[in-house]
């Protein structure tokens, strides 16, 4: 009876979520809708959130920027302080290959080869003085990648 007792604590731990990574989550949802406000301040209309391709890709936010009718796939790096580093320090080449699969499935969906996008990284900082960054033209599509 003990070990099935043992069991199912180490399944029910598995299950939920230490309150540490629920604080991780709560801090990038957080982020994410501060961002969204933040972009749609200034001058993007918000198309789709946290979208996920088959077989691999991710765009947090994709939207317009109604400034420049260009379409923007954009990454949210949330932090709660800087210490270690700018948030856009950790979209790395692997983060970047997943952002721009998710993007290339878009278009895709789009059917439309000659719209005008790029790729943005927007910075949220939850410190004592919150703070929001956006960073245009983070990084651009390499030439392997083909939609």
């Amino acid at each position: 009876m003990a070990l099935v007792r043992s069991i199912a604590e180490v399944l029910h731990r598995l299950r939920r979520p230490n309150s540490g990574e629920a604080a991780h989550i709560a801090l990038g949802n957080a982020g994410e809708d501060l961002a969204a406000a933040y972009l749609q301040r200034h001058g993007h209309k918000i198309l789709y959130r946290n979208f996920r391709a088959p077989h691999g890709g991710e765009v947090d936010i994709v939207c317009r920027d109604k400034r420049h009718g260009e379409l923007v796939f954009v990454e949210v790096k949330t932090r709660s302080i800087e210490d270690f580093g700018r948030p856009s320090d950790a979209v790395d080449e692997k983060k970047r290959s997943l952002i721009i699969r998710g993007a290339m499935k878009w278009l895709r969906m789009l059917n439309m080869p000659d719209i005008t996008y790029r790729f943005d990284i927007v910075e949220v900082i939850m410190g004592p003085t919150r703070e929001i960054r956006q960073i245009e033209n983070a990084f651009h599509t390499p030439d392997i990648f083909s939609f």
